[in-house]
């Protein structure tokens, strides 16, 4: 009932910036929790960053300091803005949104596509 579509991956070199974006849309909801994960090859999927409807905001310690998530309620839109990018920030980063469908008040969690993100010289 919800799309997640994600947006602003690529290359980029070491300490360069990139900003994704994600919107949801589809039937009536409102969203609880929406940020981004992330999975590099052979590894798990770990949290990036993430923001509550009431602005709380949960970030991985690998981030803090570099990236920043913020998030556009009007829009249902959620975004990350990466600076000062590592090669290991190198992974397919998901977008994520926990939400309350409004016609029948039950949550569930919506993953987008994935958007790959590399950060290379």
């Amino acid at each position: 009932q919800v799309q997640l579509v994600e947006s602003g991956g690529g290359l980029v070199q070491p300490g360069g910036s990139l900003r994704l974006s994600c919107a949801a849309s589809g039937s009536i909801f409102s969203i609880n929790r929406m940020g981004w994960y992330r999975q590099a090859p052979g590894k798990q999927r770990e949290l990036v960053a993430t923001i509550t409807s009431s602005g709380g905001i949960d970030y991985a310690d690998s981030v803090k300091g570099r990236l920043t998530i913020s998030r556009d309620n009007a829009e249902n839109t959620v975004y990350l803005q990466m600076n000062s990018l590592k090669p290991e920030d190198t992974a397919v980063y998901y977008c994520y949104a926990r939400v309350t469908h409004i016609p029948r008040g039950f949550e569930y969690a919506y993953w987008g596509q994935g958007t790959q993100v590399t950060v290379s010289s």
